[in-house]
């Protein structure tokens, strides 16, 4: 697999320098013009209002298309669709070749490495009183669609439905069908309202169940639970096992996912943002990320200072890096660590450099136990697990390691594997050696 990725990056080069020649150069000036342009763009569309936001919209339509004239015009246009392919297919190639040499090295040393354990399983207690909450408004009405209160209560499962005009204390309801003899507490809705009965499980020392009838459920996703179809998680109540992961907790408030600071805080607490999320953003986005508006934040995280982010995220355990974005997915939720991102743009050059991934000097990435979060007012605007809330500074954020023990069915799709760097250093060595 190393020698096809390495044959298939030569490739990628050869095709354009012999059907292209010199012009190879240009074609790769052009690339790089129009990629940077576009991105550059884009950050003026965030930052900028009125004619410079309607001439960054020109741009950033306008150049993916002359690219596209520019090869067109040349008639070389076949050459980069053959030489993007090969690239792909080399990138393809390269990242089987490492994730097999990973499963090599792991059976050699007949002990897995780190990046392919899968969390625990653990040995699931009898269950013979589930209590679940569900919320029918979640994610377009799942609970009604997938009748997951019917298929529950036939597992002779407790269902309170939080359909009331009143907003429910899903802690305090929770608390109180454990107090009346339940030994599995549950949620069928968004990850906002997962923590808040998880926080409460994990305090009584019961086992949790994770259905995933929210509108994204991050969670549910890192836990490896099929999200196509929440009512395959009531599978756990007739076969399944336990994972003993992580809880955060940020001011006291419990999060499974993260917390977020600054920009995208900022805008969700707009009361006009519900009423036109595109407009509000749009509105005042210029404003937060040039600095004239929103508080001034300075984070320390272990022995890392955050000094003034657009934006932080703090998340229970660290996101993968394997993605463009970098905050795919989880491959652990059971490491005892928080994960940290943190966003301070400057320019249009500085986005553009976010095309580097994680050699961006734009993003800043570190782990820690403990975050704290200060800021230059009193009150700031937080989103957790998307809700969004105002927290008196500091904000203190911490990860209580394995408080959670969660109830999954046995079978389950599982956690995808994370994508490993591609080393071509390493590659070359596994081509040349024929082994790890």
């Amino acid at each position: 697999m190393a020698r096809a990725s390495l044959a298939a990056a030569g490739g990628a080069v050869l095709v354009p320098a012999v059907f292209a020649g010199l012009r190879t150069f240009g074609l790769l000036a052009v690339g790089l013009i129009g990629m940077w342009a576009t991105v550059a763009a884009v950050w003026w569309i965030l930052t900028r209002r009125g004619v410079l936001r309607v001439l960054s919209v020109a741009l950033a339509l306008g150049a993916p298309a002359w690219v596209l004239v520019a090869y067109t015009r040349a008639h070389l246009t076949w050459v980069v669709a053959v030489s993007g392919a090969l690239w792909l297919l080399a990138a393809g190639t390269g990242r089987a070749a490492l994730v097999r040499r990973e499963d090599s090295s792991s059976a050699a040393a007949k002990a897995p490495t780190v990046p392919t354990v899968p969390m625990a399983e653990h040995p699931a207690s009898e269950v013979r009183h589930p209590f679940l909450l569900m919320n029918p408004r979640s994610g377009g009405g799942k609970v009604h669609r997938f009748a997951l209160r019917e298929k529950a209560e036939a597992l002779g499962a407790e269902v309170l439905l939080l359909e009331g005009p009143e907003e429910t204390d899903v802690a305090e309801a929770a608390r109180k069908a454990a107090a009346e003899g339940a030994d599995l507490l549950g949620v069928a809705g968004g990850d906002g309202t997962q923590a808040l009965v998880a926080d409460v499980a994990a305090s009584l020392g019961l086992p949790f169940l994770v259905i995933p009838a929210g509108t994204r459920n991050h969670f549910a996703l890192d836990l490896g639970l099929d999200r196509d179809d929440p009512s395959k998680a009531l599978d756990a109540l007739r076969d399944g096992v336990e994972l003993h992961v992580d809880l955060g907790r940020a001011a006291g408030r419990p999060f499974v996912n993260n917390v977020s600071f600054g920009a995208y805080a900022e805008v969700v607490q707009s009361p006009a943002y519900r009423d036109g999320k595109t407009r509000t953003t749009l509105e005042l986005l210029p404003d937060l990320l040039l600095g004239h508006e929103g508080a001034c934040l300075t984070a320390h995280a272990g022995s890392h200072t955050f000094s003034a982010p657009q934006a932080l995220l703090v998340s229970n355990n660290p996101y993968g890096t394997g993605d463009f974005a970098g905050l795919g997915r989880r491959a652990r939720l059971d490491g005892g660590e928080l994960g940290c991102v943190g966003v301070n743009i400057t320019g249009a050059a500085q986005a553009a450099g976010l095309l580097r991934g994680r050699r961006s000097t734009g993003t800043t990435r570190t782990t820690a136990t403990d975050v704290v979060v200060e800021a230059d007012r009193e009150w700031i605007p937080v989103g957790v697990d998307g809700e969004a809330l105002r927290l008196r500074v500091p904000v203190r954020i911490e990860v209580r390691p394995l408080a959670l023990r969660v109830l999954v069915p046995r079978q389950r799709p599982g956690v995808r594997r994370a994508r490993p760097t591609l080393d071509w250093r390493l590659l070359g060595r596994l081509a040349y050696r024929g082994a790890p």
